[in-house]
């Protein structure tokens, strides 16, 4: 190769380098767990980290809902399987909807978010459910109780964000995580009625006049 050719490529080859990928970088973390990076939100830090500690709680729980939420869309069988189907991946979205709205409240608050899901499983307080598939009342059942874990919890922590004036911290649990919970409560508690299709007996005397 010529000695201008070789002088070619190289000068090529140099105005590239700011045009790659620099990879395999690693570094120290810039703000470690629950350390707070405090924003000027006229807010105590003390107030910030009662609240952070509580919504990351909070956001633990709501995303372990949110995945079993997942889990049964996928493994729901039976005659009712098209409505629960579509209904748990109704829910999981507004569950997931939920999660980005915790989260994005904690990094306000100067807090890290939780959001690994080994993170998540050592710190949820709901049961771990089985990985095989469950009949759709143990199923509807499993979320009613995680639901109410959710809003005990959810209750006690609004009224102590109250008590410390972070007042934007108390709307998202009332507004949003307790409003949107007890909604998804009624909507699958009504499928654990005992009412059946059609009532035979009944039918049969209405047809004799009777």
């Amino acid at each position: 190769m010529s000695p201008k050719k070789r002088e070619n490529i190289n000068q090529l080859e140099a105005g590239a380098q700011r045009a790659k990928p620099v990879l395999h970088q690693h570094a120290k973390e810039i703000q470690p767990y629950g350390k707070i990076a405090k924003l000027p939100i006229a807010l105590d830090e003390t107030a910030c980290e009662s609240s952070i500690n509580n919504l990351n709680q909070i956001l633990a729980d709501t995303m372990t809902l949110r995945d079993m939420y997942k889990k049964h869309h996928w493994q729901v069988a039976g005659a009712t399987f098209y409505q629960l189907h579509l209904l748990f991946d109704k829910h999981h979205g507004e569950q997931d909807d939920l999660v980005d709205t915790i989260a994005e409240r904690i990094q306000v608050l100067g807090g890290v978010s939780i959001a690994m899901a080994a993170d998540v499983a050592e710190t949820t307080i709901i049961p771990r459910p089985p990985r095989g598939r469950e009949e759709v009342p143990v199923q509807i059942s499993r979320l009613l109780e995680a639901h109410e874990f959710i809003l005990k919890e959810a209750r006690t922590m609004a009224r102590e964000a109250d008590e410390v004036g972070d007042d934007g911290t108390n709307d998202l649990l009332v507004s949003d995580v307790i409003r949107s919970n007890e909604l998804q409560v009624w909507f699958l508690s009504e499928h654990l009625v005992a009412m059946p299709l059609s009532h035979p007996e009944q039918a049969k005397a209405a047809a004799s006049g009777r």
